[in-house]
């Protein structure tokens, strides 16, 4: 370990030139972040360019300390901070792995809706409908949102989500055209999974924040079809922009939630 714990990738170099005048007018602005945050930046870094991918060991607090050249404990803090925002797990006597969307207890991190009665594990995965999969070009609202040009292709996809034969949720989503071309109607139906594992095992995008906002709204007379509620019934607006790593947005869902059964469940802290 360095005396002043620093990693070599963010040490500055002094110059050759001139001295420390000359060092300090050429040296890139001082981080003043807490060093355990940098780490934590480095390991982002990696976990973007794709150099642990999700389900996958990474290298223990020992080999990231020498790599980072840094202390065990720094790292340890980084990869801590990493674990509460739910993009690595720890496993005991295994070590640590990138979270992925197919684990369990990851699967519903973005779902806030629960049962009035029981829990989302006790009522079974909902049952999916997919009402259609096409590649579109983006209205200037959606590509606002998922920072394209207006007119650029994204793929819109509509479903029905039921949990117990009751039809619950109606969402539409959009997704940028580049990254995930070649996503069909077909794939959708056939992964037994949750739609964000899919996107992270064959599309290579791992959703890992969102942000939402909700509303109440009447039910209009398709959506009360699809959702099989009289027309006006008071539905639950949620349109969530969710993202990748580095903040990048990669999807965008609005979808209209019954509450008859359930409840918007958040946790504050």
């Amino acid at each position: 370990m360095k005396p002043d714990d620093t990693p070599a990738t963010v040490r500055a170099a002094p110059s050759a030139a001139g001295g420390e005048g000359a060092a300090a007018a050429s040296a890139p602005t001082p981080a003043f972040s807490p060093l355990y945050q940098q780490i934590k930046a480095l390991i982002l870094q990696s976990l973007q360019a794709g150099e642990w991918k999700p389900g996958d060991l990474i290298p223990s607090e020992v080999e990231l300390a020498a790599r980072y050249r840094v202390s065990q404990g720094t790292v340890r803090k980084a990869i801590d901070e990493l674990a509460a925002d739910n993009l690595l797990v720890r496993r005991q006597g295994k070590g640590t792995f990138v979270a992925t969307h197919a684990e369990q207890h990851i699967q519903y991190r973005f779902l806030r809706l629960h049962p009035d009665v029981g829990t989302l594990d006790s009522e079974g995965p909902a049952q999916r409908t997919i009402l259609g999969c096409r590649r579109v070009r983006a209205s200037a609202e959606v590509a606002a949102a998922l920072r394209l040009r207006a007119g650029e292709p994204v793929v819109q996809v509509s479903r029905v989500l039921a949990f117990q034969g009751v039809p619950t949720i109606l969402e539409d989503l959009w997704l940028p055209g580049q990254a995930f071309r070649g996503l069909t109607p077909e794939t959708l139906s056939a992964h037994p999974g949750p739609m964000y594992a899919l996107f992270e095992t064959q599309f290579g995008v791992r959703m890992v924040r969102a942000e939402e906002r909700l509303k109440a709204v009447a039910a209009s007379a398709l959506a009360a079809e699809r959702l099989q509620v009289p027309p006006g019934t008071p539905l639950l607006s949620v349109e969530r922009l969710a993202y990748t790593y580095n903040g990048v947005p990669m999807e965008l869902r609005r979808g209209l939630y019954r509450t008859d059964r359930h409840h918007y469940r958040n946790e504050l802290s």
